[in-house]
């Protein structure tokens, strides 16, 4: 056989080695099994509340937050609300007004403060609820007071006023620090490992619970939108809403990255009901 030949075959059977399709992401259930998005919207049409745990800079979860939201309108229309971490209570007065098309965007984006990856990934979901006349609510707590629980704890929210207060959860907090998710933030970057930390994002987990549970109305679904962090491992956001409401059918998706999506590292089953796999290379949104 010729050398020509040889290399002819030897690249058709590095060709046939190759895999042939290059999903942009896997579904999988807690117990990392392989499932579908119609399954994954099946169940959530059972829920009270959604947390859609996304990566910010993953163009993949942007555009399913986006699918499941337009799907899910066309299932419930009105008994559907949607909100985000993306955006602060002291926000949602500017927020109101550009949904009922009082201001402009740019008037939007000089009252509030937006993420700068606004315009791509979460301007959709905003437009979306603008257009069908959804209920769009802001849920975390303006990031100055959780910089002052970063630098001196929880107690230095005492001295604020009763307007500022109203802003966030309800103080006193409860706060577990045993929590995994939380104790791990202590060991992830020896930069950031101050002992309030972990305080810090308690104090967003529960003020994002505590307007999810104010602005929720039975027989409607509350869709959330945030970072995977906030409610991975069923703790976060969901750990506060159930220590108000032990019954509320809560479901929860991770957003997860894998050099491999064909099969959910062990590190990343149980880390939510449902948990998108997306490969590590995908494109980012910044």
């Amino acid at each position: 056989m010729s050398k020509t030949r040889i290399g002819i075959l030897l690249l058709a059977l590095a060709l046939m080695a190759m895999t042939v399709d290059k999903p942009a992401y896997q579904i999988y259930n807690v117990k990392g099994k392989k499932t579908t998005y119609n399954n994954m919207l099946k169940d959530i049409m059972g829920c009270e509340v959604v947390l859609f745990g996304e990566l910010h800079d993953n163009p993949i979860s942007h555009w399913l937050e986006l699918q499941v939201a337009k799907d899910l309108f066309k299932l419930k229309k009105q008994d559907l609300v949607l909100g985000a971490e993306m955006f602060e209570t002291d926000n949602q007065n500017a927020l109101d007004k550009y949904l009922k098309g009082e201001i402009t965007q740019d008037t939007l984006k000089k009252q509030a403060r937006l993420w700068k990856n606004y315009p791509t990934d979460y301007k959709p979901l905003v437009d979306l609820a603008k257009n069908t006349n959804l209920k769009f609510v802001a849920t975390n707590i303006p990031r100055k007071y959780a910089t002052m629980v970063m630098k001196a704890g929880f107690d230095t929210l005492n001295m604020l006023s009763a307007a500022e207060k109203k802003l966030m959860a309800a103080l006193p907090i409860e706060f577990d620090g045993e929590l995994p998710q939380y104790k791990s933030m202590l060991t992830m970057d020896s930069s950031h490992s101050s002992p309030n930390l972990p305080k810090a994002q308690a104090i967003k987990d529960a003020t994002m619970a505590s307007f999810i549970q104010a602005n929720y109305t039975q027989g409607k679904l509350f869709l959330h939108f945030n970072g995977s962090y906030h409610s991975d491992f069923f703790e976060g956001i969901m750990w506060y809403l159930k220590k108000k409401n032990p019954d509320m059918r809560i479901l929860t998706i991770s957003t997860v990255e894998q050099d491999d999506i064909g099969k959910l590292s062990t590190d990343n089953i149980m880390a939510a009901d449902y948990i998108i796999c997306v490969p590590e290379d995908m494109t980012k949104t910044y």
